[in-house]
C-alpha cells in the first residue's frame, strides 16, 4: 500500500464532499456530536465551502490517498487574532474508517503543520469531541494539547423546567 497526502484539486471535490458527509454522520451520534454538527461542522452546501477552501489563499484543503484513491481530507484556515498574528484552525480532518491506521491521517497532518508554519501561524487549533480518545491521541502525537475546555448544559426546549442546581452536586 502506498500512502500519500497532497493539496486537493477541483477534481477531488465530489469525493471530499462524500467524506465530509461521512464525517458528520459518524460524529453526530457521539457525545457532544449533535451540537458539534449544528455549530462547528462544515456548513451546507458542503461542496461550495470545500471549493472555497481550494480558492482562498487563507485556507487549504488536503487529501490523503491510499494507492491513488482519496480516502481522507483535511481543511485548515488561517484566522486573524486581535494582536495581528494568525492561528491555524483545522476545521476538518477525516479518514475513511476502512483506511485508518496506515498513516494517511499523519501525512495530511504533516501537510497541515507545514502549511501553518509557512503561513507564520502562532499555533494550530482543532476540536476533539469528549470521549473520542483516538482523535485526542492523534492530535497529541502532533503536539496539540488542550488549551481550553468548553463546558455545556443542554436546556429543554423553551428554556423552562430548569433542573435543581443542588441535584448535580
Amino acid at each position: 500500500m502506498e500512502e500519500n497526502a497532497r493539496t486537493a484539486s477541483p477534481d477531488d471535490l465530489d469525493r471530499v464532499t462524500s467524506l465530509a458527509s461521512a464525517a458528520v454522520a459518524e460524529l453526530t451520534p457521539t457525545r457532544g456530536g449533535e451540537l458539534w454538527a449544528r455549530r462547528e461542522a462544515r456548513p451546507a452546501p458542503v461542496a461550495d465551502t470545500l471549493a472555497a477552501a481550494i480558492d482562498d489563499p487563507d485556507q487549504e484543503l488536503f487529501v490523503g490517498e491510499l494507492d491513488g484513491v482519496v480516502v481522507g481530507y483535511a481543511a485548515v484556515r488561517s484566522e486573524p487574532l486581535r494582536d495581528g498574528s494568525h492561528l491555524a484552525v483545522l476545521d476538518d480532518i477525516y479518514v475513511d474508517p476502512d483506511a485508518r491506521g496506515v498513516g494517511v491521517g499523519e501525512l495530511m497532518m504533516d501537510q497541515v503543520v507545514a502549511w501553518a508554519t509557512d503561513k507564520g501561524c502562532v499555533g494550530i487549533d482543532s476540536v476533539a469531541l469528549p470521549g473520542n480518545r483516538a482523535t485526542k491521541n492523534f492530535f497529541e502525537s502532533f503536539g496539540l494539547v488542550a488549551r481550553a475546555i468548553v463546558v455545556h448544559r443542554p436546556l429543554p426546549t423553551g428554556g423552562t423546567d430548569q433542573p435543581d442546581r443542588d441535584a448535580s452536586r
